[in-house]
């Protein structure tokens, strides 16, 4: 086994290299590497077969025991490094977490490297604003073993903490693809996946639509909703009925509905 490196001070070079990486997109897009927290979400991203290059582990919540029983099992080549409490302070995104992170090697997401099964399912997400809603937008994906989650134009970095930690790590493990509006379109067009756009403006009821081929449904933000250039493309559009005082839900929520309908449909 490898000799456990110690840090005790914040001040430490390293140290504040993994502070920008917690903080600053502009780092973890130039570096191609990103903070992760937590071991369920750190046994995610082993389970998505992204590489792991160190490990920070603050010893009166995760012991040394159990940082060399994880490297062994999910990250052989791995840095190992003990950090003091005030290390692990400064660095934990979380208030309840179990004293470990670690420095993980980004993933290509561009449209072009996207496996796809016959007739799949597909969830597009046209610039979500909030990374929790695309947190919670991933952890719909994963609950409902989707093909896979397009990303429209978007607003924050997959690698963002708040999309790791809302997301549960299901960043990791659904097959995540972005690109533009159009290259998008142009994208499932060529593939032959029928896109349904959920929309205020549309008169067809949600369950009143056929799912059974291949499918791509399509949200909005909750502030604007799809963009013309959605609306204008889409094979169909398609509204969740609203029976109260207000005319539209939460986005993560909203495409729950859609995509558990379309699942009840495809079996």
């Amino acid at each position: 086994m490898q000799e456990v490196k110690y840090i005790a001070s914040p001040q430490n070079a390293l140290i504040k290299k993994l502070m920008q990486l917690k903080d600053k997109k502009k780092e973890r897009l130039q570096s191609g590497t990103f903070l992760i927290e937590g071991q369920r979400e750190l046994e995610m991203a082993v389970k998505g077969n992204y590489t792991i290059n160190s490990i920070f582990y603050y010893t009166e919540l995760f012991t040394i025991e159990n940082a060399k029983t994880f490297l062994k099992n999910f990250a052989k080549d791995a840095e190992l490094v003990e950090i003091s409490k005030e290390v692990y302070q400064k660095l934990a995104y979380r208030e309840k977490t179990e004293g470990v992170l670690a420095v993980g090697r980004t993933k290509s997401h561009e449209l072009k490297n996207l496996s796809l099964a016959d007739k799949p399912f597909i969830l597009v997400a046209e610039a979500p604003e909030k990374p929790g809603n695309l947190g919670a937008l991933l952890r719909t994906a994963d609950a409902a073993n989707l093909d896979a989650v397009i990303i429209a134009n978007p607003k924050s970095d997959l690698y963002n903490p708040n999309i790791i930690r809302s997301s549960i790590g299901c960043v990791f493990t659904v097959p995540i693809a972005t690109g533009n509006t159009p290259e998008i379109i142009t994208f499932l067009k060529e593939r032959k996946i029928k896109t349904f756009a959920a929309a205020l403006s549309a008169e067809k009821d949600y369950t009143k639509a056929d799912y059974t081929g291949a499918t791509a449904i399509v949200v909005g933000t909750e502030s604007t909703g799809l963009s013309d250039h959605w609306l204008s493309k889409a094979d169909d559009q398609i509204i969740i009925p609203m029976e109260g005082s207000i005319d539209s839900m939460n986005v993560s929520v909203s495409a729950a509905i859609l995509i558990f309908e379309a699942k009840r449909q495809r079996k």
